[in-house]
């Protein structure tokens, strides 16, 4: 079975609706064997007081785009993702843009998916790298 990167984008871009990813205008961007990607604007509404980028606004995205990337490894209407752990270390400040989370896998197991999520500014730049632990468990209905 191959990959089919516009179904999987329309998938995990039609879940964010009327949720924390609506919001804070995140918008997945691509997709392909192992890795989602998606950006989010930095503006107002998502610094903290000193005008830079929110901490946990970064670890938002990263919970996002890991989590949505889990979804791509199961089937969704049998099965929930649920994120159980995330770290963040935050390297470089960001006034304005666009930031780009794009996680990997690092382990699929049958009930933990591991991902790193690296936060890039438009140059590629690292701003934040994280770390979420994902666990996969049959949909309560």
């Amino acid at each position: 079975m191959s990959f089919d990167k516009e179904k999987a984008l329309k998938m995990c871009n039609d879940f964010c609706k009327n949720t924390l990813m609506e919001t804070l205008e995140i918008t997945f961007t691509d997709a392909g064997e192992g890795f989602l990607e998606a950006k989010m604007p930095v503006n107002s509404r998502v610094h903290q007081p000193m005008g830079l980028l929110h901490g946990g606004a970064t670890v938002a995205l990263a919970e996002s785009v890991g989590s949505a990337a889990s979804l791509l490894f199961v089937n969704p209407e049998v099965t929930e993702v649920r994120g159980i752990e995330i770290s963040a270390n935050h390297l470089r400040a960001k006034r304005d843009g666009i930031v780009t989370g794009t996680a990997r896998i690092i382990h699929q197991g049958r009930s933990l998916h591991l991902w790193e999520i690296k936060v890039t500014d438009e140059q590629g730049r690292l701003i934040s790298l994280c770390k979420l632990t994902n666990m996969i468990m049959p949909r309560r209905r």
